[in-house]
């Protein structure tokens, strides 16, 4: 490329938009002034523009380092369908291949190089980038060198010798998502405390988050597929592998179209499946969080959680694969005193030493209190990253639903009572049958019957029980001794709430919520949904035939201005958003005439 064109005449002949997003100006600026940059960039707020269109202006080819191998593909064949000269290195390129690419390297014929983190630390490797003009490195989910994030990969920490063996080259990082700890690491390991940081805000309005108490998990993804998610692309993520695999198959009976994905299965299965989910529509993952960094599949409409993330981070990223085309989606998680047992069993049994241990049960308490909050959501999430949003977001279940509580100051004392007159050794299934009053044979075995806490709680039911002991664990009163099968212990902070000086409000679980928003894909009005149809065929046949995935033609949003702005020409058809001029020359003509036919008939 010249180095005469400017960012925004790139962005407009190259990709077809007619403005950047802040802060993507400035961080174009930075890296093409030979600066490094630090990105933290929502997913879908348009980070990989900030690595192409310098790629485009610099002299040399860009070097882009990302985990996702099995994404690089599309990547390059969505590059190469805008015209910019692409390729990528990793395991699956022939020798001949490599070599045919290497000779394009050193001719200068690359724009842009995608390459493997250990494919790039080679000696050979390193050896040929020596030779050549580099124009910047891209460091693509540079979460993935922090070893509290929970992509660490080991390779990504010997990226440090990019600064030492090419410190003239700017080096630019990316990710979607760090807490303050990890931004850090990432600074630290990879040596850019001299590059500009550039944090974009973390809000995406465009999700709902809505957050119910687990109590049969099928029925109620059945039920908020059928009402909300008939034929939609969406992500249902769960702790084991077995369970990704069981509820795949049985949506596969309830008539959807669902795949597994776990890191169990062979490496082909997961990459077709990942691939079917790409290309085709509606079609569901049913993943354990193996599945989904860099997917930039944009109308995925849910994220649906059967299970508790360990952290909010994790939250944040997973759900924050839904919607990247800005329309609306939903994000939805059931949760329950279960999924805290098995999470902190998972986290004991890990093998990080203590320090390490207690930053997860940190992380994880987090998340906890995250559940179980009775303000909006949106607000507590953004605070989770140091951002603050003045009002209530009114697209939660919160907001929308306004929790109900109850004064549970009493019912906690009880609860609290129960675990210590039964020497804290109990789990909570115990503790409710001695509140209870219960005849059981392990009351009788223990003589709990004698006990002055034995019965005094008849007035509540089991699971008017089990939402007490729940909120005082996520609240931090009691805590889940796992050397004891989950007996229930006091921690220091109930002993005012049991001397009678603190009042706790508890929530008051309802099964049913409702919903005010739907999260359909609304169609403008006057969109004709015959025409509609028809673009999505033109668009489908043209991926197929160059095998990539639909939205790498055109996302939803510019087949839904072509309905709104019915272009009748080449010109009109330059106007629409995300039409640069490689795709107005390759598709302009089919569209338009789909457009036309459609008039006239």
């Amino acid at each position: 490329a010249s180095r005469m064109k400017s960012p925004q005449q790139i962005l407009h002949q190259v990709f077809g938009y007619s403005s950047f997003r802040p802060p993507q100006g400035q961080i174009i600026d930075t890296v093409v002034d030979g600066g490094d940059a630090l990105v933290l960039m929502p997913t879908g707020g348009g980070k990989s523009l900030c690595y192409q269109v310098p790629a485009l202006i610099r002299p040399g080819c860009a070097v882009v380092i990302s985990p996702l191998i099995a994404l690089m593909q599309d990547q390059v064949d969505a590059m190469r369908l805008l015209g910019v000269k692409a390729a990528f290195l990793n395991s699956t390129v022939s020798t001949e291949e490599v070599e045919n690419i290497q000779h394009q390297l050193r001719s200068g014929e690359l724009d842009l190089l995608y390459i493997a983190p250990e494919r790039l630390v080679q000696a050979r490797t390193l050896q040929l980038l020596r030779e050549i003009d580099i124009a910047l490195f891209a460091i693509d989910e540079a979460h993935c060198v922090s070893q509290w994030g929970h992509d660490f990969r080991a390779d990504y920490l010997q990226l440090s010798l990019l600064h030492e063996l090419f410190s003239s080259v700017p080096r630019i990082a990316l990710t979607a998502t760090a807490d303050a700890r990890t931004r850090e690491e990432i600074i630290a390991r990879l040596y850019l405390d001299e590059a500009k940081q550039f944090i974009s805000g973390f809000d995406r309005p465009n999700i709902q988050y809505r957050i119910a108490l687990k109590y049969n998990a099928k029925q109620q993804l059945l039920k908020f597929l059928q009402k909300e998610h008939n034929d939609d692309a969406g992500i249902v993520y769960c702790l084991s592998r077995k369970k990704t695999e069981d509820i795949a198959s049985w949506l596969t009976e309830k008539g959807f179209n669902a795949l597994p994905y776990h890191a169990g299965l062979g490496s082909e299965i997961r990459e077709r499946h990942q691939s079917r989910f790409l290309r085709e529509d509606g079609i569901i993952i049913v993943a354990t969080i193996a599945f989904g960094m860099g997917i930039d599949k944009p109308d995925v409409r849910f994220v649906a959680h059967l299970d508790m993330p360990k952290t909010v981070e994790s939250y944040y990223q997973e759900t924050g694969r839904a919607g990247r085309d800005g329309l609306p989606a939903n994000a939805w998680l059931i949760y329950g005193l279960q999924d805290v047992i098995k999470l902190r069993q998972m986290m004991a049994s890990s093998d990080g030493n203590e320090e390490y241990k207690r930053a997860e049960q940190h992380r994880l308490n987090a998340m906890l209190g995250f559940c179980e909050i009775t303000s909006c959501r949106r607000q507590v999430l953004l605070s989770y990253f140091g951002e603050k949003l003045e009002e209530p977001c009114r697209n939660c279940d919160t907001c929308l639903e306004p929790v109900d509580t109850w004064n549970g100051t009493e019912a906690c004392r009880m609860a609290i009572s129960a675990a210590f007159r039964t020497d804290q050794r109990f789990g909570v299934n115990h503790l409710i049958d001695v509140l209870r009053g219960s005849h059981s044979d392990k009351i009788f075995q223990f003589e709990h019957q004698n006990l002055p806490v034995y019965g005094i709680g008849k007035d509540l039911d089991n699971n008017r029980w089990r939402s007490v002991y729940r909120q005082l664990v996520a609240r931090g009163y009691m805590s889940v001794d796992l050397d004891r099968f989950g007996a229930l212990r006091l921690e220091e902070k109930c002993r005012p709430l049991l001397r009678g000086e603190e009042n706790i409000e508890l929530r008051k679980d309802n099964k049913v919520k409702v919903v005010k928003q739907q999260t359909k894909i609304q169609l403008a009005a006057e969109v004709d949904i015959a025409l509609w149809e028809a673009l999505r065929d033109c668009r489908r046949m043209f991926a197929e035939d160059l095998s990539v995935p639909p939205y790498v033609v055109f996302h939803d949003s510019t087949l839904q201005e072509m309905c709104l702005r019915l272009p009748q020409t080449m010109e009109d058809f330059e106007m629409l958003s995300g039409v640069g001029e490689r795709k107005l020359e390759k598709y302009g003509p089919g569209f338009i005439r789909v457009i036309n036919d459609h008039l006239s008939s």
